[in-house]
Order: structure tokens, then C-alpha cells, then sequence
């Protein structure tokens, strides 16, 4: 099958972790390599990150990346693509109606990739996918008035939503969401996304540590709906454990940026400071030694659509303390493969790590229930697979396409 996916911001070529397109990065690039090995016959489309590079690279995976032309659009932070969604679609759709190559499904990931693809699908006759990776609706409940997203993205991801042939939704809590939104339950399909299960396993390289000192580890951009000052506030509820955060700015760059210096001044302010170890951003390829090195993974967010980082930690053989919300009251059983407490309670953040940190039976109970979940559950072999019998199902809905492109 022909497939194109199009995701205008986050480039699978990007360096992991980079920006604000980390997430999804990772999302795009694995589930690419995974179709390919299906045997699809793949294609990308994103926005060029530079001038110097092609219009297409094949990877070593076996998928194509097509860069759009460079224009308005480049470097333009992810909030301002708005306005240039109708020229990208214009672009895609003279690609699929004048080119040799025309795909018999469009997966557009994030809601403004869905505008662009919608505006080509119309008038080309190719079907389209939506998957969302977070909602404005639920950003605009966190931020409120600090919301500086782009206006009306609530309306259009209800527009989209009802437009698509299918959403492909990432966990229960996003079909809430979207129904709520009043897009139809009956155009979305449940596939959630997998994990990277030969760089994230049990056995490897750990981090060195003081075994004397129990070890947690927070994973997450360093931005306040993530949770991590909640994890610092839990500390002195947790005697003499430490405190690894990764994500942010490279190390070097720590000392420039703001939530870094708010994080230092609250681990001060809670008397935890030489517990609290922060590491700035890190390669992908560096992540599994350090979820191995730890006792639990505490992932505290306020909303997480998938939770990747959980599952990452569960794929090392490292349980969870989370929050319920998202994908990651999809991915942790509460009391199986680890422990979930409401979003924004430190007090009950605090309680559920010191309980397990002094329960070496249970943690090594939900260690293994942990594994096997993932192995069972969040492979991306599992995901391509699913993600191939929606794609045949919408690519035998005939459309006919707009006379003009």
C-alpha cells in the first residue's frame, strides 16, 4: 500500500527530543520504519528545518522523506503554521494529482498536518487519517488565559475530526476528550503507539548511582503542565532518595534556562537540593541506561496524551509512579505494573514513592507484570499492524476529487 504521512512540524529526521517536536518526532520516525517493514511503500512530508537540505532522503529504514519547498514557513515556531497550511496543501495536492506517485491513504499527525492533508485529500481523492497527539481543548483547560496557541484551534480539531475518513486515537481518555468535542465516537480507532523495544530492554549499560540511595527518574520536556516541580514537592516526603530529571536544554544550557533555575530555587526552597540532580536533555540513545539505574520512574504530568516515557521505563523492567491521566492510565495498571495518584498532589506523589521504593517484593512484581505488558501490548510491529487494517479499510471508500487543484 501506498501511504503518506504528513507531518508538518516534527521531521523524522530531527534530532530526538529536539524542541517542542520531540514527541512526536519519535512517534513519526518509528512508526514510519515499522510500515516500511510491513512492506508499505512510505512516504513523509515535512517542512524543511534548512535551506541546504534535499527535496527527498531515503532512509536507512526504507522510507522517503519529502521536504516541502522552502519558504514563509521555515523555522516559523509550530503555533504560527497556521497560516501557511493552505499553500503546504496546495503544494501536496499538486504532488499526488501532476506526480507518478499517488498514495491511497494520507495519515496526518497533529491537527494543523490535518488542515494541510484535508485541503490535498479533497481535491485528489486520497483518504485521510487524523491522529491528533494532543488536543487544544485540554491545553486551553491548563494554560487558560496563558494559552498562546493559535486562535480557533479548538473549532478547526472538531472540524477535522468530523472531516476525516478516521481518528486514530492514542488512548481512552482522548476518546473522552473528542466526544466530548463532539466529534463521533464512531470515526475513531483506539492503536496505541509502541516503544523502541530493542534500545529499551532490561538488560544493558546503567548509570552509575550510589547504592546506598534509593533512585527515581522524571523524563520530560521542562515545562510546568509536565509535572516535574510536583516530584521535587514530593521529595521531602520521601526520605534520602534521589532525584535524576532529564530533559531541557542540553546541561551546558541549564544555567540560561527559566524552569531550570524555578526547579533549583523549589528543591531549596523544600530542603531537597542535594537530592535533586538535573541533566538537561539527553540523546535518545542514553535514555535506557539511566531508566535501568532506577529504583521507579515517577512521571507526574498534568496531561500526557500517550506517556511514552513510561513506557520506556516499563520496557527496561522498571516500574511506574504516575498520574492518572492520559496514556498513561492507559499504559500502567494501577497496582499491577506500577502506582497512579491524581495529577497535581505531591502529598499523594510522595506517599505512593516512599511506599513502593520500601517494597522490594512489589516492586519486582510490577517490574515483571510491567515487561510483559509491553512486550504484549506496545510494540510498534503491533501498531503497524493495526494501523495497516484502518489504512485498508479507508482506502476502498471512493471520493471523488475536486476538478481544481
Amino acid at each position: 500500500m501506498r501511504i503518506a504521512m504528513i507531518s508538518e512540524h516534527a521531521s523524522p529526521l530531527a534530532v530526538a527530543g529536539a524542541g517542542e517536536s520531540g514527541g512526536q518526532h519519535t512517534h513519526v520516525a518509528e512508526l514510519a520504519a515499522a510500515l516500511a517493514d510491513e512492506g508499505h511503500d512510505l512516504r513523509v512530508y515535512t517542512r524543511r528545518d534548512s535551506t541546504a537540505l534535499p527535496d527527498s532522503v531515503l532512509t536507512p529504514d526504507g522510507y522517503q522523506v519529502c521536504h516541502v519547498p522552502a519558504g514563509p514557513a521555515l523555522r516559523v515556531p509550530r503555533d504560527e503554521l497556521l497560516p501557511h497550511m493552505g499553500e503546504f496543501g496546495r503544494w501536496l495536492a499538486g504532488q499526488w494529482h501532476d506526480g507518478d506517485w499517488v498514495p491511497d491513504v494520507a495519515h496526518a499527525h497533529f491537527w494543523t498536518s490535518g488542515l494541510a492533508t484535508l485541503h490535498a485529500g479533497r481535491r485528489t481523492g486520497v483518504p485521510v487519517v487524523l491522529t491528533y497527539h494532543s488536543l487544544g481543548s485540554v491545553r486551553r483547560r491548563l494554560r487558560g488565559d496563558q494559552d498562546t496557541g493559535a486562535p480557533g484551534r479548538v473549532g478547526y480539531e472538531r472540524a477535522l475530526g468530523r472531516a476525516a475518513d478516521r481518528v486514530v486515537v492514542q488512548s481512552q481518555d482522548e476518546v473522552g476528550e473528542l466526544v466530548r468535542l463532539g466529534v463521533p465516537r464512531s470515526r475513531m480507532t483506539l492503536v496505541p503507539a509502541g516503544v523502541d523495544q530493542e534500545l529499551f530492554r532490561p538488560d544493558g549499560p546503567v548509570a552509575p548511582r550510589d547504592p546506598a540511595r534509593p533512585r527515581i527518574v522524571t523524563v520530560g520536556r521542562l515545562v510546568e503542565h509536565k509535572g516535574i516541580q510536583d516530584v521535587v514537592r514530593a521529595l521531602p516526603g520521601v526520605p534520602d532518595a534521589e532525584c535524576v530529571v532529564i530533559g531541557g536544554p542540553p546541561a551546558k544550557l541549564l544555567p540560561a534556562d527559566g524552569f531550570a533555575r524555578r526547579l533549583r530555587a523549589l528543591a531549596e526552597s523544600c530542603g531537597v537540593a542535594d537530592r535533586v540532580k538535573l541533566l538537561g536533555g539527553l540523546p535518545r540513545e542514553e535514555l535506557a541506561r539511566w531508566y535501568r539505574s532506577a529504583d521507579l520512574l515517577v512521571a507526574a504530568p498534568w496531561y500526557e496524551p500517550f506517556g511514552l516515557t513510561s513506557l520506556e521505563s516499563m520496557a527496561c523492567g522498571v516500574p511506574v509512579v504516575g498520574t492518572h491521566v492520559g496514556g498513561i492510565a492507559d499504559s500502567v495498571v494501577d497496582g499491577l505494573t506500577g502506582d497512579l495518584v491524581p495529577p497535581r498532589d505531591p502529598r499523594a506523589l510522595g506517599t505512593a514513592i516512599r511506599r513502593l521504593l520500601a517494597d522490594k517484593v512489589r516492586r519486582f512484581a510490577y517490574a515483571t507484570a510491567a515487561l510483559d505488558r509491553v512486550r504484549n501490548r506496545y510494540s510498534w510491529k503491533r501498531c503497524a499492524e493495526q494501523l495497516s487494517s484502518v489504512y485498508a479499510s479507508v482506502s476502498t471508500v471512493a471520493r471523488p476529487a475536486a476538478a481544481a487543484v
